[in-house]
């Protein structure tokens, strides 16, 4: 798979991942040694098992969110990276409020897998929407 089909798979299994819980296919799409540029506090994330955690937070029920989508708006691929404006709409599982927010993001890709992700999404909005910038 090139570039722009891994990014639009993973994003097509994301829903699911949340709903379900984390999946091989999922996870296949994942190099073992990926580096998941988060910025904020928390930095870098390395390897699988990071991503793994990650997804799998996002899925918990007191920090995690449910009745995920994701709507590519635009996407711009160029060899082994692909990136994506998209808008994601989702509910706090804990507090049942719904949140809608764009985000961007771009992966690198090398033998079909994600081997680089950057992610900027405008998480001031996402706790408003939610009441948690209180």
């Amino acid at each position: 798979m090139d570039a722009g089909e891994v990014h639009r798979r993973v994003l097509e299994l994301y829903p699911e991942v949340l709903a379900n819980g984390v999946t091989d296919e999922a996870l296949a799409l994942i190099d073992p040694d990926v580096i998941d540029h988060r910025g904020g506090k928390d930095g870098d994330h390395h390897g699988l098992e990071a991503w793994r955690a990650k997804w799998e937070r996002m899925a918990s029920g007191d920090t995690g969110f449910h009745d995920v989508s994701v709507t590519v708006e635009q996407n711009v691929t160029n060899g082994d990276r692909s990136a994506n404006v998209y808008l994601s709409r989702g509910t706090h599982t804990a507090s049942g409020r719904r949140y809608e927010v764009r985000g961007l993001d771009m992966i690198r890709v090398r033998d079909g897998r994600i081997v680089e992700h950057w992610a900027v999404r405008d998480q001031d909005a996402v706790r408003h929407q939610l009441g948690l910038d209180q």
